[in-house]
């Protein structure tokens, strides 16, 4: 597998300085621009992607695996000095804000694709109580 993106061009959009070796947030990230938006091809079956747009979404989704796993706290104090981080609860590429930017960067939808998959919720009721004699 060869990675497209940095660890240069990935700290350049972190917010922090990385605390862990970016290797394996990079490798995850190539291996899922390889597998969601590599071989994306337009309804005229020409390429959707250069290897400059797949850089750039490879370095994005290498920012969010970072992100999760090199995580701060919301609030950070020290006498009278505080700091609030942006922070977000949600799932998968939508956890971080990097992932949802590598979503939007990836314009044929692979990425989006994979996000969703599994989300669907169906409601449903279960009765637990007893039927009444009358």
């Amino acid at each position: 597998m060869a990675v497209r993106t940095t660890a240069t061009a990935v700290e350049g959009i972190l917010q922090e300085s990385p605390s862990l070796t970016l290797t394996p947030f990079i490798e995850t990230a190539s291996y899922l621009v390889d597998k969601c938006c590599e071989n994306a091809t337009q309804a005229d079956g020409t390429d959707w992607y250069d290897a400059t747009d797949l850089e750039l979404i490879e370095r994005w989704l290498s920012a969010h695996f970072y992100h999760i796993a090199a995580t701060r706290p919301n609030r950070e104090e020290a006498g009278s000095v505080a700091e609030t981080m942006r922070s977000k609860v949600d799932l998968k590429l939508n956890l971080t804000h990097y992932g949802g930017q590598a979503m939007l960067l990836d314009v044929a939808g692979g990425l989006t694709n994979l996000n969703n998959k599994g989300v669907a919720i169906a409601a449903g009721v279960t009765w637990l109580g007893t039927e009444d004699d009358d």
